[in-house]
């Protein structure tokens, strides 16, 4: 007799998310689920705004409406920990490498032992040992990505929120991150929602993916992504999937 897959614990619940910018309708009562664990993929038309979505989420913006709860409670970036990596550079370029993986855990005044153990065990990880000490002009694009990642798991987050991260890269540079990104989901068990335009981007990464409408925008459908990986993105069934998605949202 099989044993049916039990469905993990809901980490993220967002009910009748609305956002409005004067008397534009953007983000239009949405309500969806993020699973514990979850590689959550959210992709949809061009301008349909993801980012305003993303925003709302950790109420960088004020929403027009909305309850959004972590582990069952409201969602409060102050006291929750929840970690972002943005499209482009977002270190400190007075702080070396190894102070930039550092900076979070230091604001949250992790024991010293254990922010060097972190920050060691990450920087091992995404490669930069050796340049620990090397300050951010000093880096290629793709390295600065990776210090933003290591600093982002280091302080093991409860949600991680990524905004196209790897956008401004080139496609062999953007594979090797995403391996990296999936190494360390699989090492961490993180719960991820990661912004993409790219849908062989999110078809390759996540485990359900998302799709936006346009304007104002709604949830489409989610779509559970099944393949085994490491994904073979020539496979046939990894393009039967990236056109299933592209048509749903190219007829939105």
């Amino acid at each position: 007799m099989c044993e049916q897959k039990q469905t993990p614990p809901v980490k993220v619940e967002v009910k009748n998310l609305t956002k409005k910018f004067g008397d534009l309708l953007v983000l239009d009562n949405i309500s969806f689920d993020v699973y514990q664990g979850d590689l959550l993929c959210v992709v949809g038309p061009t301008g349909c705004g993801k980012t305003t979505f993303l925003n709302s989420l950790t109420k960088i913006y004020d929403i027009t409406s909305s309850q959004i709860l972590l582990d069952g409670k409201p969602v409060d970036p102050k006291t929750n920990n929840i970690a972002y990596i943005f499209q482009g550079n977002s270190t400190m370029p007075w702080l070396t490498v190894e102070q930039n993986v550092a900076f979070g855990l230091d604001i949250k005044h992790v024991p010293k032992a254990r922010r060097d153990e972190l920050v060691a065990k990450y920087l091992d990880i995404v490669g930069l040992t050796k340049y620990k000490s090397y300050y951010p002009k000093q880096l290629s694009s793709s390295m600065l990505q990776r210090v933003s990642i290591a600093r982002a798991f280091a302080t093991e987050p409860e949600l991680l929120l990524m905004d196209e991260p790897y956008g401004q890269l080139d496609i062999e540079l953007r594979f090797k991150l995403e391996d990296e990104l999936i190494k360390l989901w699989e090492m961490t068990k993180t719960t991820v929602i990661f912004i993409t335009h790219n849908i062989e981007e999110a078809v390759y990464l996540g485990n359900r993916i998302m799709i936006l409408t346009n304007k104002p925008t709604t949830v489409k459908r989610t779509v559970n992504n099944t393949l085994p990986r490491p994904r073979d993105i020539a496979s046939p069934d990894f393009v039967a999937l990236r056109t299933e998605v592209t048509d749903a949202i190219k007829w939105w």
